[in-house]
């Protein structure tokens, strides 16, 4: 026993035989994944070379006069005609760096790629800013052709007893087309809302003698009939620097119907586009990741850079519904 008792008081501790360095292996940052992100996807990017610039825009009431007669022998046929108006887009430049010092670099352990490191912060800094300005640009009322407020409009769709989404959808589908032409084929809806509408017996009630499946992005675009159906699950810092954290997501609890093409093209409608001015090589999501010299502070800035401006182009196309859960 006296012998037990001298080996553990001669036991070297843990801090004398191990001492804590950085694994090489793993580390945490909190950046969002990039299909949180749709800012890119919904309506077409449309790639400039100039920052700003016109485009033409033919009068919708013009191709939907029903103006033909009929034509007697020897006679003219009836005649009529179109107008062209402009409008015009505006790219702004939007630009974020992080300065890496050449001290850090020198003594930064070979766990950090501290480039690429920069180059992640600051490509994530812009594709925030992206979404929020597209949150800012399209995703409110007094923006489209019609808006919709829950509670008042429609029974708020949380509400599974009250409430149909299908009819409501499908209502403004009716309206769009009404106004337009054209059935709107994409539904843009925040992630507070998509996860109330999986759940909705709308759906559920529709598929389960159906499809093992649980509801899907997929099966509430069949059943919506639409093309595609866009969830936002980004989150923004509510919090001013310095303050305690808080968090939030930036599409809110509400959703936006609209017409979408296939690609941008002459002659052809759409609710909206993203010109994008491509002055300079882009990389993820149309932005520009450069790596300069700051000679003058001894250090290397990682700069991230892009331009855009979103761009309302067909205001009936679009139909919003604005807390569309509780």
């Amino acid at each position: 026993m006296p012998y037990r008792k001298s080996l553990r008081k001669g036991s070297p501790s843990k801090e004398q035989v191990h001492y804590d360095s950085v694994l090489t292996t793993i580390s945490t940052a909190f950046i969002q994944e990039q299909t949180n992100y749709i800012a890119s996807k919904v309506f077409k990017i449309v790639p400039v070379d100039k920052q700003s610039n016109k485009y033409p825009v033919y009068d919708q009431n013009d191709w939907f006069q029903d103006d033909a007669q009929i034509r007697g022998d020897a006679e003219e046929s009836a005649g009529s005609g179109f107008t062209i108006s402009k409008d015009s887009y505006d790219c702004d430049v939007w630009a974020h760096h992080k300065d890496i010092g050449a001290q850090l670099s020198a003594n930064a352990d070979s766990t950090y790629d501290l480039d690429a490191d920069a180059s992640r912060f600051v490509t994530a800094k812009l594709l925030l800013r992206m979404e929020n300005q597209w949150v800012s640009d399209y995703f409110k009322t007094n923006v489209w052709g019609t808006d919709l407020v829950g509670g008042a409009g429609f029974t708020l769709f949380s509400d599974y007893s009250g409430s149909a989404p299908v009819q409501v959808v499908s209502k403004a589908q009716e309206t769009v087309l009404q106004n337009t032409g054209f059935e709107p084929n994409a539904l843009v809806m925040g992630v507070q809302v998509y996860n109330y509408l999986k759940q909705h017996p709308d759906f559920v009630d529709r598929i389960k003698y159906t499809n093992p499946d649980a509801v899907n992005t997929a099966i509430m675009a069949r059943l919506f009939e639409v093309e595609n159906v866009y969830v936002a699950k980004a989150i923004k810092a509510t919090n001013t620097k310095g303050q305690d954290p808080t968090y939030d997501f930036a599409f809110g609890k509400n959703m936006l119907l609209c017409y979408v093409p296939p690609r941008p093209a002459l002659l052809t409608p759409a609710a909206g586009y993203t010109f994008s001015w491509n002055y300079a090589p882009v990389g993820t999501g149309n932005i520009a990741i450069n790596r300069l010299d700051i000679p003058l502070k001894k250090a290397v800035r990682i700069e991230g850079e892009a331009a855009w401006d979103n761009k309302v182009v067909g205001k009936n196309l679009g139909y919003f519904f604005s807390g569309a859960v509780a």
